[in-house]
């Protein structure tokens, strides 16, 4: 019998080896997991940072489209779990019926919620004026606030990448003419199941922007559930404590009858 895929979609700043303990933590438990990164995306945050290639020409529409051709692949349809921009995606892809079932985690906003300012980001790390890089300082202040300086460290050497200022500027912007990506059918009552997942100690995403694309899905019937971690910052999916965020998902998957083996027909 075919095990349930899970694609998991990383965010701004972050490279796709930033899912690889949640995608070996989900496949000890039957899921197929899978990481794909962005286009171009070469192996490694070092390659990254070194040679970024063509990562400065994405926008939102053509990250979408890149993860709604890996999920619509699958025979069995996948569950779709992102962070950040990630999650945002996440959202879009359920709401137009794309996956078995959606969690966002610290997602960029949806419809006509605002994120608030971006932080400024220096360009001396960047071999182009397309891409926005974080100092290890920023990353610290803004991504991983809630962990020590060496933790925060060893996360930026490891998952740390430059992300599009296209994609920024994108998901910043306040023009009512927003992306198709950027929204979310949020009366869709024929969607699967939808996580929202938030630290209330993030920079990046705060906690009040969740809550407030939570009321966004009141009217509708579709499952929608909101979970709160306290004390934790926009690196929840990479910390010291990404297990009990990765295992309240796993949790919440069985609660909504999505299986690593799904039912016989």
């Amino acid at each position: 019998m075919n095990r349930t895929p899970v694609v998991f979609i990383h965010g701004a700043w972050l490279h796709a080896l930033s899912w690889e303990a949640w995608a070996e933590r989900f496949a000890s438990r039957g899921y197929l997991a899978f990481a794909p990164g962005w286009p171009g995306e070469t192996a490694t945050a070092q390659d990254v940072r070194a040679s970024p290639g063509l990562l400065g020409s994405l926008g939102l529409d053509a990250l979408t489209d890149h993860y709604a051709a890996i999920i619509r692949s699958f025979d069995v349809p996948p569950v779709v779990v992102g962070h950040s921009v990630g999650g945002l995606i996440a959202q879009h892809l359920i709401s137009i019926n794309v996956g078995r079932a959606a969690v966002a985690i610290s997602a960029a906003p949806i419809n006509d919620v605002a994120l608030p300012a971006v932080p400024a980001h220096p360009c001396s790390c960047d071999s182009t004026v397309h891409l926005a890089s974080l100092t290890p300082q920023q990353f610290h202040h803004v991504y991983a606030n809630t962990v020590t300086t060496a933790e925060s460290d060893r996360l930026f050497e490891r998952y740390a990448i430059p992300t599009p200022r296209r994609l920024l500027a994108e998901l910043g912007s306040t023009d009512p003419v927003r992306s198709p990506c950027a929204v979310a059918d949020v009366a869709n009552t024929g969607r699967g199941p939808l996580l929202l997942v938030s630290g209330q100690e993030d920079r990046l995403v705060p906690d009040s922007v969740t809550r407030e694309v939570y009321k966004e899905y009141g009217d509708s019937t579709a499952v929608t559930d909101l979970k709160q971690f306290a004390d934790r910052g926009h690196s929840l999916v990479i910390d010291s404590g990404w297990r009990l965020v990765a295992d309240y998902v796993l949790g919440w998957l069985d609660e909504q009858g999505v299986r690593s083996l799904p039912a016989k027909s």
